[in-house]
């Protein structure tokens, strides 16, 4: 294969292509995830002292689960503050990929703080209550720090309200399939913690009331062992969804049809045959492509030319590694 001065006049007006210009890019979320997780953690703090005392002062069995739910959900920001510092350290030698899955890593030991801590304890601790002989409970104090909470809680469920509508409508996606299927696992975290604390807020409530209203305290114990139901279903969740991501998850159908026709579009590519997307971070991709490019250039050139195809795509946001080879005889065009 020989150079053609109309191949190099088309490459001389297409090498400063960028692939960025079709190719998805993450959007600029700033320093919201990192917002997001802060606002949880203070919040939560709060809430778990306030629900320690009115454990203490009330014996209310629903009080003592919603306590160590939240002081559940306090460890829990922590290892997420530690999974998005960790997730953003660059590639180097020994990690290639870069940090990006430690982020599933702690958040996974989150969430199984979040069953062990939150879930076990309350339906252990409501068992233990269910046959324990009447006490006296001060409903107004239980009351009032669960309607403190639930302010809190809401202020924090709110912020991450905000960011997953603002991130699903750059996927054009609906905010609670964007949340199950995010690469932002401290951002599902958070949604899915302070979501499961405001139902849990009511599930105590209406435990408390049940109680007052009849007199019997096991309805508050039942309160306890619902609270605990709901937090083991939270975590479990959690737990499948980064178990997924740590042992590889490709990327959605509609992303990858999104850059394989970025790719398809590009003008130094004819043909696109192999195409591997798996997300290694929060909105980092690795990529693998075998692609056919445009002319009949000698071999040497054609490597220089790929390589430099490598080179923007791997300057792209959500690109944290794209390997490149070129296409084989007879191999034929990628499906979406």
């Amino acid at each position: 294969m020989t150079d053609s001065p109309t191949s190099d006049s088309r490459r001389s007006s297409t090498s400063d292509a960028s692939a960025d210009t079709s190719l998805p890019t993450p959007p600029d979320t700033g320093s919201a995830g990192l917002l997001t997780v802060l606002i949880a953690l203070a919040a939560n703090a709060l809430i778990a002292v306030a629900k320690t005392v009115a454990a203490a002062i009330t014996g209310s069995a629903s009080m003592v689960a919603e306590a160590a739910h939240s002081w559940a959900d306090t460890g829990n920001e922590v290892f997420l503050l530690v999974a998005e510092r960790r997730s953003e350290m660059p590639a180097d030698d020994a990690h290639p990929f870069g940090y990006g899955r430690a982020a599933y890593v702690w958040a996974m030991v989150a969430a199984f703080g979040l069953f062990t801590a939150g879930s076990v304890l309350s339906i252990s601790h409501g068992i233990g209550q269910l046959n324990a002989p009447e006490a006296e409970t001060n409903y107004l104090v239980a009351y009032l720090v669960l309607a403190i909470a639930f302010v809190l809680e809401g202020t924090s469920f709110l912020q991450a309200v905000r960011q997953t509508r603002h991130q699903a409508r750059h996927y054009g996606m609906r905010p609670l399939r964007f949340v199950m299927n995010t690469s932002e696992t401290t951002l599902r975290a958070v949604f899915f913690e302070d979501f499961s604390a405001l139902i849990g807020i009511l599930l105590a409530g209406g435990g408390i009331l049940a109680h007052e209203l009849t007199g019997n305290a096991m309805y508050d114990a039942i309160g306890s062992i619902l609270v605990g139901v709901l937090l083991g279903v939270v975590a479990l969740i959690l737990i499948m969804r980064n178990a997924q991501f740590l042992v590889g998850q490709a990327a959605r159908p509609a992303l990858r049809r999104q850059v394989l026709q970025s790719l398809r579009s590009h003008p130094d590519v004819d043909r696109v045959t192999f195409l591997h997307l798996e997300w290694v971070g929060p909105s980092k991709l690795f990529m693998v492509a075998a692609v056919d490019l445009s002319s009949d250039d000698r071999e040497s050139v054609l490597a220089v030319r790929l390589e430099e195809l490598e080179d923007q795509l791997n300057g792209h946001d959500l690109i944290e590694r794209c390997i490149l080879t070129l296409t084989g005889p007879g191999e034929k065009d990628v499906t979406a």
